[in-house]
């Protein structure tokens, strides 16, 4: 009866995150000075086991491309409502991209991560980029990229 209440409880934050407690989270990316086109990148939050839970943010506007934010596109199932008013601009090599989005407190010291997946045109693309775990502790920790992600940091 406790996990159906607190998978209960965790859905509705995610669902509804305006009737939950929420916190304004600032994601903060440099990108790797790679030369060519920019970068599009997804911004989201998936529990312990890398299972996808919600978007964050999308850098990109072309949605023609998020295909290739593979593991994104999985999760979200490329569903508009996933990403409507979380996008923006794709990011140009060697730039930096600050965005704020509100996050469930539910999700935070709870095991989640914030996973960055990105991709440049005619190149190859790096799903989980990035992986962070959601943590107050590790808030403000840069974590480094493994692909055109050269650093993230988030702060609470």
């Amino acid at each position: 009866m406790k996990k159906l209440a607190a998978s209960l409880s965790l859905a509705i934050a995610l669902a509804l995150p305006g009737l939950g407690q929420a916190r304004p989270v600032t994601l903060t990316t440099q990108l790797q000075a790679y030369g060519g086109n920019a970068a599009f990148l997804a911004f989201y939050v998936t529990d312990a086991n890398g299972v996808y839970k919600k978007t964050l943010w999308v850098a990109g506007k072309n949605a023609k491309y998020y295909k290739n934010l593979r593991d994104w596109a999985r999760g979200s199932g490329l569903r508009a409502s996933e990403f409507d008013g979380v996008s923006g601009a794709s990011v140009g090599s060697g730039r930096a991209l600050k965005v704020t989005v509100e996050l469930a407190d539910a999700l935070i010291d709870a095991g989640y991560q914030i996973r960055v997946d990105s991709a440049v045109e005619d190149k190859p693309a790096y799903p989980a980029d990035v992986r962070a775990p959601l943590t107050t502790k590790d808030a403000g920790k840069p974590v480094a990229g493994r692909g055109y992600v050269k650093s993230f940091t988030y702060t609470m």
